[in-house]
C-alpha cells in the first residue's frame, strides 16, 4: 500500500524514483517550465568559487560540472546542478560550462523554497543528488590518494 502511494506521488510530481535502486541525479519537476535559458556550447554558466544564489535544472542538452579544472561529472536532461550554493550560501565548490548547446532553467531560493514546502521528495531527491556528488568526489580523493 505504502509502496502504491509513494509511485503515485512520483508520478504525478514527475519525480524520478526508482524503488531499492540508487537515485539518479535527475528531479524531472523543471521538465515543462517555460523559464528555460538556451545556453550555447562552451559558455562558462558558473566557476569555481563564485558567489551563487541559484541551482540550475537542465531541460535539455548537457552539462559539465568542474573541480580544479577537470571534469568530475556530465549533466543532462532532467538533471541538477549548482544546488549546494542554495542551500549554503558559500563559494561554489564546483563550476559548470555547456557541454551541448543546453536550456536550463534558474532556480532562486524562493523558488526551491516554494518546491521543498509544495513538492513531495524535492528535498530529498536534492539531498540525494548532493550525497552522490560527495561519494563520488570522496571516491575521486581516495583513488588519487592511491596512486
Amino acid at each position: 500500500m505504502v509502496n502504491h502511494q509513494l509511485s503515485m506521488i512520483a508520478h504525478y510530481t514527475n519525480l524520478h524514483l526508482s524503488k531499492g535502486l540508487p537515485m539518479s541525479n535527475q528531479v524531472r519537476v523543471f521538465e515543462s517550465s517555460t523559464d528555460g535559458e538556451n545556453i550555447a556550447a562552451g559558455h562558462v554558466i558558473f566557476s569555481q568559487g563564485d558567489h551563487g544564489d541559484k541551482m540550475y535544472a537542465v531541460q535539455s542538452g548537457e552539462v559539465d560540472i568542474l573541480f580544479n579544472g577537470k571534469v568530475v561529472e556530465t549533466v543532462g536532461e532532467g538533471g541538477i546542478f549548482g544546488e549546494m550554493a542554495i542551500i549554503d550560501e558559500a563559494p561554489r565548490s564546483a563550476g559548470a560550462v555547456a557541454r551541448t548547446d543546453c536550456k536550463i532553467v534558474p532556480v532562486d531560493q524562493k523558488r526551491f523554497l516554494y518546491m521543498v514546502q509544495n513538492t513531495p521528495f524535492f528535498a530529498i531527491s536534492v539531498m540525494r543528488v548532493i550525497s552522490q556528488r560527495v561519494r563520488k568526489l570522496d571516491r575521486l580523493s581516495y583513488e588519487s590518494e592511491q596512486k
